[in-house]
């Protein structure tokens, strides 16, 4: 997950997607680019490899420059131009001129999980199926490998993975008697009692964010977008969704949330001092902790994502793969060069950056999971995380036009949390707004 960004530079950046994925989406219904299945092998990835050449790569990953040095220093005859093109929907809108104009683009680009649909759609990646890739399935978190397919083809390997968990600042539970909830309806009962016990804390901060929402949505059971070719449904009005906005109405409604925006310098402020005493969020947070907040080091520790009936369940906040330019010139080297990063020894640097893996073999392994961290009191908080990877609830997807359902969130729901009102009501206005842009767009989309 990353900070809010301008919303008029996503919804801009969605149209343009958009006005080309309408010409992909005018096939029959259920068709897509990816629906000519290929499984190839990945004898010319092994060759291009050993013959070299020079791919070009975007990225906004910290890890990316030590990640390209390993990979270099390991196959000497391939050259990667590591280029930062800026974060998320910076990148996303030089990519997607690069994809109208049909040229100028990198080799591999760094893609959210969010965004990949629209950039699959438009026919702009290139299906790793044809090199075998599928074959890796087994090796990857369920959750992630699903994000990276899309229709029948498979669009990037995965990097990162966002699972939630409670963050909470075990100093103020301590001190004011509170229990870690592990339940919603207890997580609202802590947020009344730690308010009474000082009225300058809250259990949290929320003034409303497209990313939470849909992810709260997907933890509860949601499963409000559905795709099928040029066929759209969104349902924010469903069991999930409902389920959700029950719990939080109740904090919105009752003041029990702190308005400082999230990602300012204030809200960092906050989560140093405690006024803020928890974080619903996703298994990147420890890194930001470290690098953003290192008032509250030695205060705060992870728990599991409180749940509507104590069992275990998670959602994914956050999280990105990899893909190959269709317009790529060195497809296979490309490749190559992906399935190093994710799937091969690219992937221990980007643990040493702090970076949480999609790779099981990496989440499960004894120098990950027992790593005791010294921010966290000494708390081995990646066996919590790795635990959330494991109990991602199934079946979620995004619409094809995520970007700009995004963008126009703060329109919509956010109104619910300005004026303190029912955020179903938000939810609606948000669904109506969705089902008449994808007309527009050339889908056919529709309520429920």
């Amino acid at each position: 997950m990353a900070p809010p960004r301008r919303h008029r530079v996503v919804a801009a950046l969605a149209a343009a997607l958009l006005s080309t994925a309408a010409l992909a989406a005018c096939g029959s219904p259920g068709s897509d680019p990816g629906s000519a299945k290929a499984t190839g092998t990945q004898d010319a990835v092994d060759a291009a490899l050993q013959a070299g050449g020079t791919i070009t790569y975007w990225t906004w990953t910290p890890s990316a420059k030590a990640q390209v040095e390993a990979f270099e220093k390991e196959y000497p005859k391939v050259k990667v131009n590591l280029v930062n093109a800026g974060t998320g929907n910076d990148q996303y809108t030089k990519l997607q001129n690069a994809v109208k104009a049909g040229s100028g683009g990198p080799d591999v680009a760094q893609i959210e999980y969010q965004a990949l649909p629209q950039f699959a759609l438009t026919g702009a990646l290139a299906d790793l199926n044809q090199y075998g890739f599928g074959a890796f399935q087994k090796d990857y978190t369920a959750s992630t490998w699903s994000s990276v397919n899309v229709g029948n083809g498979l669009y990037g390997l995965p990097q990162d993975s966002g699972p939630m968990a409670l963050f909470y600042n075990k100093a103020d539970f301590d001190k004011y008697g509170i229990a870690v909830p592990k339940t919603w309806d207890e997580y609202v009962d802590a947020a009344k009692k730690l308010h009474a016990a000082d009225p300058t804390k809250f259990i949290t901060s929320d003034t409303g964010d497209a990313g939470f929402t849909t992810s709260m949505i997907w933890q509860a059971g949601g499963h409000p977008f559905g795709t099928d070719g040029r066929n759209v449904k969104i349902n924010l009005n469903d069991p999930g969704a409902q389920k959700w906005t029950k719990v939080w109405d109740q904090l919105v409604q009752g003041k029990l949330l702190s308005t400082v925006k999230g990602w300012s310098d204030d809200w960092y402020r906050a989560l140093g001092d405690g006024t803020i005493a928890t974080l619903v969020t996703g298994a990147w947070m420890p890194g930001v902790f470290k690098s953003s907040v290192t008032a509250g080091s030695g205060k705060w520790a992870v728990a599991p994502m409180p749940t509507y009936d104590g069992q275990p369940v998670s959602a994914e906040n956050g999280g990105s793969a990899q893909s190959v330019l269709k317009q790529s010139q060195h497809p296979e080297l490309a490749a190559a060069f992906v399935r190093w990063l994710n799937h091969g020894n690219g992937v221990k640097p980007f643990i040493a950056s702090g970076g949480f893996p999609s790779t099981t073999a990496d989440l499960n392994s004894p120098s990950f999971l027992d790593a005791a961290d010294p921010y966290f009191g000494g708390q081995k908080v990646n066996q919590v995380l790795t635990a959330a990877s494991g109990a991602v609830a199934k079946g979620w997807s995004y619409l094809p036009y995520q970007l700009y359902a995004n963008s126009i969130y703060v329109d919509t729901v956010g109104k619910s949390y300005l004026n303190g009102t029912a955020i179903g009501d938000g939810l609606k206005a948000w669904q109506s707004a969705l089902v008449d842009y994808g007309n527009q767009q050339g889908f056919t989309a529709s309520a429920g």
